[in-house]
């Protein structure tokens, strides 16, 4: 691991939430769909963060509801959101958890984005990189060191 990197398998089991102050921007065929340094972040064993971005810091109008649902044993029921730009539909690339459990209540008002449909997924200015497997959706930097969660032969991690 070098310096200044998070083991993921630091993190801890069972998942936590906390705010970050790190600098997240999303773009889309030339068009910002959100800036933010008010961002919370999911930490849990094996998964690099996922990002809650506040919906102030989001280009709401570019964004409707979806009718896909799903349960997290941490964070409670999540739906999910289409993105729509420059005419193209990103159908179920948002989520959020409306009413969180009590321990993810920061995440209340927030949405996390796939990074990998997008342009441009940028924390502190450097592009993430998706989570492997296309199931999970964790932002993967140099900060972050792995194995992650997701790849070939991780199911049962």
């Amino acid at each position: 691991m070098a310096e200044g990197q998070e083991s993921v398998w630091d993190y801890p089991r069972p998942a936590i939430a906390e705010p970050t102050d790190r600098h997240i921007v999303i773009r889309h065929r030339d068009v910002t769909l959100a800036d933010t340094r008010r961002a919370w972040r999911t930490l849990e064993t094996s998964h690099p963060p996922t990002y809650y971005l506040p919906q102030a810091d989001i280009a709401m109008d570019l964004l409707a509801t979806n009718t896909r649902r799903s349960l997290c044993e941490w964070k409670g029921q999540a739906r999910y959101w289409d993105v729509r730009i420059a005419g193209e539909t990103l159908e179920a690339v948002g989520w959020d958890y409306p009413d969180p459990t009590p321990g993810f209540s920061g995440i209340a008002g927030h949405i996390a984005f796939y990074p990998e449909p997008f342009d441009t997924c940028l924390v502190d200015g450097e592009r993430a990189a998706p989570q492997p497997g296309g199931f999970y959706g964790g932002w993967i930097t140099s900060r972050e060191a792995g194995p992650f969660k997701g790849v070939a032969g991780s199911r049962f991690w």
